[in-house]
């Protein structure tokens, strides 16, 4: 609005008088809410969203029934174990079908400490953890020589040689009866499904936690640099086969830390837990839930749980025989691979992302408009402003002194002197 100034003489009203100022979110006079930010720092941004996850968990076993606790505690660490394999394949480039000797080689160390030591539980599974990642490391060490089919063989190799070492010694790893595990004891009024399936979820959001901060440290640039290009990863500086290792040994200690809590579930330890369909499936997996993605990694581990549970269902509408319904898990898993491999490269969690920034683009587009839109809005305000106190548009104003006004768009600033050329020649004619 105008106001008066000492002068006596009507001022028109400033930008800041018609216009809110930039980023208030008033409109209208009304205030947008503001939206929740999480931290910048990545540690305490993934441990909010961790403790809002652990949280989110326990209310939803505490809501399933023991059947579905045991459901959702398999999802649990069958993430841990994609975790460590988009680590090893994702992030770093190797491909890996040796994933389930390494979740076999967990399993037989906690059973076999919890069957001969009193050790606890958080221990016995940090056994696992160290012994599979020592063994990932005697693994990593010649595969650093090696990529592509002849990696994968090697990886392959491991996973055909390790059921017979258990089917040599009986006495110390129960042959094909296997060994006896006992899931922990719940707490008070838990039923042992919710407990267990709790525990194995926490792990699981634990662990992505740590690979999190893993990966967006150097070590995470580290790997996506061997994983691009070897040779200018190692003019960079880059030690490509300590890399190579450290890789091995994070997936094996995430796939061996898997086998521990599979063990707990299943309550018996044997080499039939671990085939090699396992590890196909949990490359698979990977794929499918989005190559190199942790959170690609529940998609996979949903799939991995559930897809067995609706090929069943599928096998008795069809009524079919027991032999083609006992492969039909994999069938169905092998052609939704074929097909999500042409449809969506980057699987589950990479097609979500597309959409997101799609629906974010068209989002950004609307606001831009809506921005354009308020700046005319500002412009005429100001511009009436000026008229109410008295003052016309620089560009209707007459020229001080003789000679045109100079024309907008011209050099200078709106509203300059009149052109020199200009004043010239009136001073020459008189």
């Amino acid at each position: 609005m105008a106001s008066l100034d000492a002068s006596g003489t009507a001022r028109g009203a400033g930008a800041g008088d018609a216009i809110d100022a930039p980023g208030s979110g008033r409109a209208g006079g009304s205030r947008t809410p503001r939206r929740l930010r999480l931290p910048r720092q990545p540690m305490l941004r993934h441990l909010a969203l961790a403790a809002a996850g652990a949280a989110l968990c326990y209310l939803v076993t505490s809501l399933l029934s023991p059947y579905n606790d045991v459901l959702a505690g398999e999802i649990g660490l069958y993430v841990v174990a994609l975790a460590g394999l988009s680590v090893l394949t994702g992030m770093s480039g190797q491909i890996s079908l040796g994933h389930g000797a390494f979740m076999a080689v967990g399993a037989y160390t906690a059973a076999l400490l919890a069957n001969h030591t009193g050790l606890d539980l958080a221990l016995q599974l940090l056994a696992a953890a160290g012994t599979a990642a020592v063994l990932g490391a005697v693994v990593g060490l010649p595969a650093t020589r090696l990529r592509g089919p002849y990696l994968a063989g090697m990886t392959l190799l491991l996973a055909l040689a390790l059921p017979p070492i258990a089917d040599r010694w009986n006495s110390l790893f129960g042959g094909d009866q296997g060994l006896v595990t006992t899931p922990p004891t719940a707490p008070g009024d838990l039923n042992a499904q919710q407990w267990l399936a709790d525990i194995e979820l926490w792990l699981a959001i634990l662990t992505l936690v740590v690979v999190a901060n893993l990966v967006r440290s150097r070590f995470g640039r580290a790997f996506r640099a061997v994983r691009d290009d070897e040779v200018a990863a190692a003019l960079a500086g880059v030690h490509v086969a300590r890399t190579k290792v450290i890789a091995f040994v994070v997936a094996a200690a995430c796939g061996g830390l898997a086998g521990g809590l599979l063990g707990l579930t299943t309550g018996v330890v044997s080499t039939g837990e671990f085939p090699l369909t396992l590890s196909i499936q949990l490359l698979a997996a990977m794929v499918l839930g989005g190559a190199g993605s942790l959170v690609g990694a529940w998609w996979g581990a949903v799939l991995l749980v559930y897809l067995p549970e609706w090929s069943s269902s599928l096998a008795g509408d069809l009524q079919l025989g027991a032999g083609t319904s006992a492969y039909l898990a994999t069938i169905i898993f092998g052609a939704v691979l074929i097909v999500a491999m042409i449809a969506a490269p980057g699987g589950i969690q990479g097609s979500l992302r597309l959409c997101w920034a799609y629906v974010g683009s068209r989002r950004g587009g609307a606001g831009t408009g809506d921005a354009v839109r308020g700046d005319a809005v500002g412009g005429d305000a100001v511009r009436s402003g000026a008229m109410a106190g008295g003052e016309r548009p620089l560009q209707d104003r007459a020229p001080s002194s003789g000679g045109p006004a100079a024309p907008r768009g011209a050099a200078g600033s709106p509203g300059s002197a009149p052109n020199v050329q200009s004043n010239e020649s009136s001073n020459s004619d008189g």
